[in-house]
């Protein structure tokens, strides 16, 4: 049994950039000192909601920062603002109450931004959160995925494009023996487990980078797992199969964990949400819960919000401009938009093949934004040009010389 806890989510309205404060202090000539003024001086506002009636109280104490709750229609809701400095002495307060934890929680990751820290242990390899846009190559072992189906069915096949993945630039390389396309027939353990672990055990011979396995079910893992994967992609985030976790968990694997609504057969009927990001946030910390009972420790874990899996062409685009918000779960983000229907109907109806650009475009998009750290993609080799790009854009900081900082 997953023990529940009361999930609030904070989202941060406006801030100043800390890398355009940074240009803006050197080009003053400020120092250290003047520049922590500098940034204690902004004003913060945080949209709350998840809010107990305990935590809408604590807030609305007098002397902090500005509450406005939400309305009736609208409870447990509300916006937070002032100075930095006074949300900063509200956290306090919240983290010395014990009835406040998880409203301390949720302040605690607002004001920490869209900052990218830690790292992601998969098998022998440690990821550095934040230094660049990480790529995981799709190896579709299955008659009937979207985008190839059919095409990597035969081991060698399946093998070969598997290495020339890695050879592209690929850090990690997914390989799948089940459809998850929308209306998508399960398969059985058996079948896919005949389909993947040829081509594992074969590119773990081959390859140095880690292997995923994409499934839900635990007998697959086990035994993807023993043939050389070291982390397991689930789309249901741990709750297809209570036994998938204590099996990544005594093998010491990673997980990344996805967001769905429904299943692959249902999932595209008609999905609906009162407040997209929230219910995935919320679903999300359950799977996270989830993950550390089982004994999987936090840095090797991931979160996927699941473009397309439960959601319409306009909540995936949302998503992709709202990635930043996911990072009050603390933990490093994947997203996948590879090739996938939303991006055909923004291009005129292109069909998988055709849509390499369409996914090069959000890739860029996604680096630049720094609202993922890894991204699921069939064409490597185009978007790892693409996250070069995209990483450039996000950490350039050369305004010519009159901003080196002094001295």
């Amino acid at each position: 049994m997953v023990k529940q806890r009361a999930v609030i989510l904070a989202r941060l309205v406006f801030a100043d950039r800390a890398a355009d404060l940074a240009l803006a202090s050197s080009r003053l000539g400020l120092a250290p000192s003047e520049r922590e003024a500098l940034e204690r001086a902004g004003q913060v506002a945080i949209l709350l909601t998840g809010l107990s009636a305990a935590a809408s109280a604590f807030l609305s104490k007098e002397g902090g920062p500005a509450w406005v709750p939400g309305s009736a229609a609208r409870p447990g809701s509300g916006i937070l603002a002032g100075r930095r400095e006074q949300v900063e002495a509200l956290l306090a307060l919240a983290r010395s109450d014990p009835g406040q934890e998880e409203l301390a929680r949720a302040l605690g990751a607002a004001l920490a931004g869209t900052g990218r820290r830690g790292s992601l242990r998969v098998g022998g390899r440690t990821f550095e959160i934040g230094e660049r846009t990480y790529l995981m190559g799709v190896v579709n072992v299955t008659q009937d995925s979207f985008s190839d189906g059919g095409r990597y069915l035969d081991p060698a096949a399946a093998i070969a494009h598997g290495e020339a993945l890695a050879r592209a630039g690929a850090d990690l390389v997914d390989v799948g023996g089940e459809s998850t396309r929308p209306g998508a027939q399960s398969v059985g353990a058996d079948e896919e487990l005949a389909r993947i672990l040829p081509v594992i055990r074969g590119l773990r011979e081959r390859i140095e980078v880690p292997i995923s396995v994409d499934t839900t079910k635990a007998e697959v893992a086990r035994a993807a797992l023993e043939a050389g994967a070291s982390l397991v992609n689930d789309i249901s985030g741990l709750r297809f199969d209570p036994e998938l976790a204590p099996v990544a968990a005594r093998a010491g694997a990673a997980c990344c964990l996805m967001h769905i609504q429904g299943t692959p057969r249902t999932m595209q009927a008609s999905p609906r949400y009162g407040d997209l990001v929230e219910e995935i946030v919320a679903s999300l910390t359950e799977s996270v819960s989830r993950a550390e009972q089982a004994g999987i420790p936090r840095d090797r874990l991931l979160v996927d919000p699941g473009i397309g899996f439960g959601k319409t062409f306009a909540h995936n685009l949302f998503l992709l401009r709202r990635l930043g918000e996911l990072r009050v779960l603390g933990l490093p983000v994947l997203v996948g938009t590879s090739r996938k229907a939303f991006l055909g109907a923004l291009t005129g109806g292109k069909p998988p093949g055709e849509r390499v650009v369409a996914t090069a475009a959000t890739v860029a998009i996604v680096a630049a934004a720094g609202g993922a750290d890894f991204v699921r993609v069939h064409d490597v080799a185009e978007a790892k040009d693409a996250a070069a790009v995209g990483d450039a854009v996000r950490t350039a900081l050369d305004a010519g010389e009159l901003f080196s900082p002094p001295g």
